[in-house]
């Protein structure tokens, strides 16, 4: 797989339903509970701004980056879950065989998300609302409906690999907590490899580098 090189560069690309079911278990497990019909009567959740989306994205596609954060978590709380977790994504070969890079764009890592987007919407299991105007778009809400949440449910009872999306979510949404798109960009900015690559080049992977903490960590 490559690791750098422009647009056209021959990496591994996952398929719009692929795309689709990452980003609909990321709404999903990272969405603000919607209780009060604010958003209309059939949304269970809301996840604000594409920057947010894009971030949490990049930590389902990138499992090197996810257990250095992991690893950062550990450090501060000693719960010896997050070293597990941190050590499952190596030993399962994650980083060579569930990544799937991003570019590195002027705000940071970034995919169109329109076509796997339309297909959540086209099954009515997400909609799409932007505050602003046409042109002057401020903000993105992906709001996750209860046919959305219960699809979700569904995928990942029907195989194990479908389950891997929202486990995988999950992690990532704690990571996240409650910290805004721009804040998160930053975090994954304070890694040297992504920092320094090129516009519009693959974003490096941060794997040898990682494996080598974990390690460390595992020897004490």
């Amino acid at each position: 797989m490559a690791t750098n090189g422009g647009i056209g560069a021959d990496v591994a690309k996952a398929s719009d339903r692929q795309s689709a079911v990452r980003l609909l278990a990321c709404i999903d497990a990272a969405g603000t509970p919607v209780e009060d019909g604010t958003w209309g009567p059939d949304v269970v959740a809301v996840l604000h701004a594409q920057s947010r989306l894009q971030a949490l994205d990049f930590w389902m596609r990138y499992p090197d980056y996810l257990a250095n954060e992991l690893l950062n978590e550990y450090e501060q709380d000693q719960d010896e879950d997050l070293l597990d977790q941190a050590r499952r994504i190596f030993d399962d070969r994650e980083p060579d065989l569930r990544r799937f890079p991003m570019i590195r764009y002027h705000f940071g890592a970034f995919e169109p998300l329109d076509d796997a987007l339309a297909i959540l919407r086209a099954s009515d299991l997400v909609i799409v609302r932007r505050s602003g105007v046409p042109g002057q778009i401020r903000e993105h809400n992906y709001l996750l409906t209860s046919k959305g949440r219960s699809s979700m449910n569904e995928l990942a009872a029907a195989a194990p690999e479908l389950a891997w999306y929202r486990e995988r979510a999950n992690i990532v949404a704690r990571v996240a907590g409650t910290t805004g798109g721009k804040a998160l960009k930053d975090r994954q900015y304070l890694q040297r490899e992504y920092k320094q690559t090129e516009l519009n080049r693959v974003i490096e992977p941060i794997t040898e580098r990682v494996r080598a903490r974990l390690e460390a960590f595992l020897e004490k």
